[in-house]
């Protein structure tokens, strides 16, 4: 029986010496990638170098317009696609895998299980014990890698992009992520179309992908029992909350709209005591709304 095909697509914008690190550890895994893409929003040379320079085949594509992550892993996915992918390794480039097994045991776990996604454990690159984004089991937040338990999988939740592996069967399924929302909710949005499919995904909690710590965005409010998601950089809150204002008016989602409420107006009007913030929360999330997809 023949192998599946596995492609790599990463996605980079700028940040070369990361992205070394990311393709050191994607294209040294003890079950190699058959083809490696490396999709370059920057359409830097230096990085064109890295690439074709890695032990595995590889296609480099420069980008003269930044498509942002969404466009770039959706030029990343088509093109694997269109490669004869039989599943398709999405990763940022500044995360990695945890080690040179981490493909072999998702592919292991996909089979086991009969998945059409699974993701790995996205943990903290500097301190890997840690979850890199909290993760909710229950009415509970998981903070710490050993708080998820010794089980095998974790059904019905996915981190995409970091480190997820994804059969051809899904993308065919569910698309690719929205140009439109160039970054920040494009994972989300799929994760929306990948729970509306059917198909079945989760968590295989027996490998990582290390990633920079983002839980600092996610401020807890009523004692922890919640978390609301407020990035201190201004561009990330303007793409955060106008995507978000999109994703949570589509199929599936509308029903944590009266969540939604409570926290960002529990969290700018009794924790920040900001009146002003919640104004441009709706202002963005209106945006959203309405599909009016401007940059900044």
């Amino acid at each position: 029986m023949k192998a599946d095909s596995v492609i790599a697509v990463v996605v980079t914008h700028k940040r070369r010496e990361l992205l070394v690190e990311s393709l050191r550890a994607v294209s040294s895994q003890s079950r190699p990638v058959d083809h490696l893409i490396v999709v370059d929003n920057g359409n830097e040379p230096d990085v064109r170098q890295v690439v074709t320079s890695q032990p595995v085949a590889t296609t480099y594509l420069g980008s003269r317009h930044n498509l942002g992550g969404a466009g770039g892993f959706a030029l990343g996915m088509l093109y694997a696609l269109s490669l004869g992918a039989d599943w398709v390794w999405l990763a940022d480039d500044d995360g990695r895998p945890d080690g040179p097994e981490v493909l072999a045991t998702l592919l292991d776990c996909a089979q086991r299980h009969g998945l059409a996604e699974v993701s790995p454990v996205v943990c903290d690159i500097d301190s890997p014990d840690d979850l890199a984004f909290p993760l909710r089991r229950g009415v509970v937040w998981r903070r710490h890698r050993s708080e998820l338990g010794d089980e095998d999988f974790l059904p019905g939740i996915a981190s995409l992009f970091n480190g997820a592996l994804v059969s051809s069967k899904a993308i065919d399924a569910i698309g690719v992520p929205d140009l439109r929302l160039f970054v920040r909710g494009d994972e989300v949005e799929i994760h929306r179309r990948l729970v509306r499919s059917g198909l079945p995904f989760g968590t295989c909690l027996q490998t990582a992908y290390l990633h920079p710590n983002g839980a600092a965005e996610f401020k807890p409010i009523l004692g922890g029992r919640m978390h609301t998601q407020y990035p201190d950089d201004e561009t990330k809150r303007y793409f955060t909350y106008r995507n978000r204002g999109y994703v949570m008016s589509q199929p599936g989602m509308r029903r944590l709209l009266p969540q939604e409420w409570i926290r960002f107006g529990w969290f700018f009007l009794i924790t920040r005591r900001d009146p002003a913030g919640l104004r441009e929360w709706l202002r963005l999330r209106k945006l959203g709304r309405k599909e009016l997809f401007v940059r900044p």
